[in-house]
């Protein structure tokens, strides 16, 4: 794994970004290109959002719940070193409609935290490897 290409089709999204600079931090080189790398990092799956959790009498949200779902492997040729394999993590929070901004911002803080989680349980795994 000295060598690795991420394979994913959102170079965007905040799981790639922050995996991305794990890797680096923990000395692996991030490649361009697949045919340059000892190990092929597949995420197949990468998504986000939210759901409603509870209701007050009124019919307005007061709880939601944050989710991050990822799909990835590790490959290296044509060995699976990481089978395919689906991590989801969770974070509820209360609404409250007049704190509209502050709401806004510890949803983002709590995905973050989520992604985050992610990453060190998929380092653990990798670890083994």
């Amino acid at each position: 794994m000295s060598r690795t290409f991420i394979e994913t089709n959102d170079r965007h999204s905040l799981f790639y970004r922050r995996l991305r600079d794990s890797f680096r931090v923990a000395g692996v080189e991030i490649t361009e290109s697949a045919a340059n790398a000892t190990a092929t990092f597949s995420i197949m799956s990468d998504d986000t959002g939210q759901r409603v959790l509870s209701v007050s009498a009124r019919n307005v949200p007061t709880e939601y719940e944050v989710f991050y779902t990822v799909v990835y492997g590790l490959q290296a040729g044509e060995t699976n070193l990481l089978p395919v394999r689906t991590q989801t993590l969770t974070r509820d929070y209360t609404w409250d409609e007049t704190l509209v901004l502050g709401k806004e911002k510890e949803e983002q803080l709590l995905r973050e935290a989520i992604v985050d989680d992610l990453i060190r349980v998929i380092l653990i795994q990798l670890s083994g490897v």
